[in-house]
């Protein structure tokens, strides 16, 4: 986990994920890497070791849903804290926060306030598709 990271920091990377003797670097925004990830190559998340730099809810219930086994984050909110104890997800982290902030500092992120108190994974996944789909149209 130190050497993942290590190259987290160094790199500049938004995550880091490392399975089966690979290691792959990613650097979207929210959780565009993993969303993608998750719907292209979930057998690379089987199992798998993460660092990332920011985890809010919908990150934790993709890396819970991917089958992540580790996760270090430099944040992890309260909220997806939670999250990856109920589903007995190994977590470390730098800090702990109430809940992730938007990138403009003027509230809360809106991908962590769409998933609310909900914990069923499957209905998370619904929520977070929903939030990556009105992403993708506003992009384009």
């Amino acid at each position: 986990m130190n050497q993942l990271i290590s190259l987290l920091h160094e790199g500049g990377f938004s995550c880091v994920i490392a399975n089966h003797g690979e290691t792959r670097t990613f650097s979207q925004r929210g959780v565009a890497d993993l969303y993608e990830l998750y719907n292209t190559d979930p057998a690379f998340m089987q199992g798998a070791t993460i660092a990332d730099k920011v985890v809010g809810k919908g990150a934790a219930a993709l890396m819970i849903m991917g089958g992540m086994a580790e996760v270090y984050a430099n944040v992890v909110s309260t909220p997806a804290r939670k999250l990856f104890e109920q589903y007995g997800v190994k977590l470390s982290c730098g800090k702990e926060v109430p809940h992730i902030i938007n990138r403009q500092q003027t509230g809360y992120c809106p991908l962590e306030t769409a998933c609310g108190e909900e914990t069923d994974l499957q209905r998370l996944y619904q929520i977070i598709s929903g939030f990556v789909a009105e992403m993708k149209k506003r992009i384009f």
